[in-house]
């Protein structure tokens, strides 16, 4: 959908070449003028995003919209190459990474005539079940640790922790960097593979929250297609969408702390001042 827009280049990344080149071939069989490049990152490791990041910076001299979108739900109790918990790493500080490192070319970028430069956040409805807390810092770099309340399994409140912080560091970054849109959006309850390794319970839970509304993996572009693409007097910076481009309000404590916002950054911050 992004290249039904006509973008100068398209820069995408993963961890699997194969199905990197099937896309490549897809899309360019749809509209053969596309520009695509597959940079390798693994979102666990940051010096992996770190160096993917500097293969992009080394190959355009603009980047006009960030789309952070890759994640992993309801994973078992692991940690990051980097000594993480798995869906933290994965969800918000491995973006992070990413969007520190392209952050001076971006906003090279909105200093230009007549930019419009944009980071879209992919959070989810499943900050509603980040722990009481929003996010427990002091537990990130332990092994084992338990998240949230004692009856909530602890998949889900890890998951739902880093959504929580997908959706406050687009508010963040918005209050830092004015002249950058920034936004986060609920994409829907998407059939994907995310769900593959769900448990039978795992599904239940999931089905109780999203009402039962599943949407497949071409509707559940739709939302951040929009937020990419819209006008951009339509989009406000640090706002959080739901489909299809509803401005919605978190109905959360946590969703709306901006002290909980400026925590996340500042914490962000110091884990990955030894990367720059």
């Amino acid at each position: 959908m992004i290249a039904e827009h006509n973008p100068a280049h398209i820069f995408f990344s993963g961890r699997n070449q194969q199905r990197a080149s099937e896309l490549i071939a897809k899309i360019q069989r749809a509209t053969p003028s596309t520009k695509l490049t597959f940079i390798e990152a693994d979102l666990t490791s940051l010096a992996s995003v770190r160096a993917a990041a500097k293969k992009v910076i080394a190959s355009t001299d603009r980047l006009d919209v960030l789309m952070c979108n890759a994640g992993v739900m309801a994973m078992p109790a692991l940690m990051s190459k980097d000594g993480y918990e798995i869906q933290f790493a994965t969800n918000h500080l491995g973006h992070a990474m990413l969007i520190k490192s392209v952050l001076p070319l971006m906003l090279k970028t909105a200093a230009q005539p007549n930019s419009d430069v944009r980071i879209v956040n992919l959070s989810s409805y499943a900050y509603h079940s980040a722990p009481s807390a929003g996010i427990e810092f002091s537990k990130l770099k332990t092994q084992g640790a338990s998240y949230g309340a004692f009856w909530e399994p602890n998949k889900f409140a890890c998951y739902g922790q880093s959504k929580l912080a997908n959706l406050l560091y687009a508010t963040e970054l918005a209050e830092r960097y004015p002249n950058i849109t920034s936004v986060a959006v609920h994409p829907g309850f998407i059939k994907t593979d995310i769900h593959k390794n769900n448990t039978w319970i795992d599904a239940q839970i999931i089905n109780l929250v999203g009402r039962g509304n599943w949407l497949d993996e071409e509707k559940g572009a739709y939302t951040q297609t929009w937020a990419a693409t819209v006008t951009k007097g339509e989009l406000e910076n640090g706002a959080y969408y739901e489909p299809v481009g509803a401005k919605t309000v978190p109905t959360t404590k946590q969703g709306k702390d901006k002290g909980l916002a400026k925590e996340l950054w500042e914490w962000t911050e110091r884990e990955l001042e030894q990367w720059f």
